[in-house]
């Protein structure tokens, strides 16, 4: 009979390398946002995937850069600190992109973690051809090799598609000590609610200006709780969150004309929610500005970085 095996899988790479779309792939469930800019995710975000011959803790965190502002250096420290307590370093390459200085970098900080096992994930496969894959797989190879140091697996996927993320699972259980299940069966992630229902209204916010203002949003949650007087089997859960930019034409342009855009947010992201809480919501988000908060150390305090 295998054994059962548990422990914790770090997926680590630049920013924009579809880490957070595998996580939720594997997870089966949404538990980290995503979209197409980077430094979409800015907290370690923890799903746990069930199986029968074991269970993972994946940790998906934000992608490595070059930092610009205060923020920017707390989320690479967050990384590198994370990568120390894992049992497993899995780094994600997209398959449509060269490997550049920022793979190097990440290959070459992580190849110094001696002890820790790792392995190659070539993303978004599904975006190039057969051939271009083969030449793609040999570049990965080569990037640990020129490091002094060799990938445990490689294994190519799309997350889109599906394609390779049972077999990306299973090498995954293949690495972690044996032991038994870490967390209860049937949880899909060790985050709070709060960090959860932020990233969910803040993931709604990027969507309509996520060219104008991809990273000056920050969302705080308030307060949650249950309203009273409600019928036992008609319950309301009242959520108050702040929307924070960073100027007051950044505001603007989140309400947008009427408060047509803010209302959109709230509605796309109650709806995220309430799948997420099993029960009705009433949300009320309200936009603050808190100058520079990226570069404030008090502030970011204030935000949980």
């Amino acid at each position: 009979m295998t054994e059962f095996r548990s422990g914790f899988v770090c997926i680590v790479g630049r920013p924009n390398t579809g880490k957070s779309t595998l996580t939720n792939a594997l997870v089966g469930s949404k538990v980290a946002i995503t979209s197409d800019k980077p430094q979409t995710t800015r907290h370690a975000i923890r799903g746990l995937v069930h199986r029968e011959d074991g269970q993972i803790v994946l940790v998906d965190t934000p992608g490595i850069h070059r930092p610009r502002t205060l923020l920017g250096q707390r989320l690479n420290e967050l990384v590198r600190t994370t990568w120390a307590d894992v049992d497993v370093i899995a780094m994600c390459v997209p398959a449509d992109q060269p490997i550049g200085p920022g793979d190097r970098m990440i290959a070459a900080d992580i190849g110094a973690m001696k002890r820790t096992p790792k392995i190659a994930l070539l993303t978004k496969t599904d975006l190039i051809s057969r051939q271009a894959l083969a030449k793609r797989l040999m570049d990965l190879e080569a990037l640990a090799k020129d490091g002094g140091w060799e990938w445990e697996h490689i294994v190519p996927l799309s997350s889109v598609n599906g394609e390779n993320l049972d077999t990306v699972a299973k090498v995954m259980v293949t690495m972690l000590p044996q032991g038994p299940a870490l967390y209860p069966d049937g949880e899909l992630s060790e985050e709070t609610e709060e960090i959860l229902i932020a990233e969910l209204i803040r993931e709604a916010a990027l969507e309509g200006v996520r060219d104008e203002l991809p990273h000056s949003f920050a969302v705080v949650i308030e307060e949650i709780k249950l309203r009273e007087d409600r019928p036992v089997n008609k319950p309301i859960l009242d959520i108050q969150a702040f929307l924070f930019v960073e100027r007051d034409s950044q505001k603007a342009i989140v309400i947008g004309k009427g408060a047509s855009r803010l209302r959109n947010v709230g509605e796309v992201s109650r709806l995220q929610i309430e799948k997420l809480m099993g029960v009705k919501v009433f949300l009320d988000i309200r936009v603050k500005v808190a100058p520079d908060w990226q570069r404030d150390p008090k502030q970011l305090n204030r935000m949980g970085f």
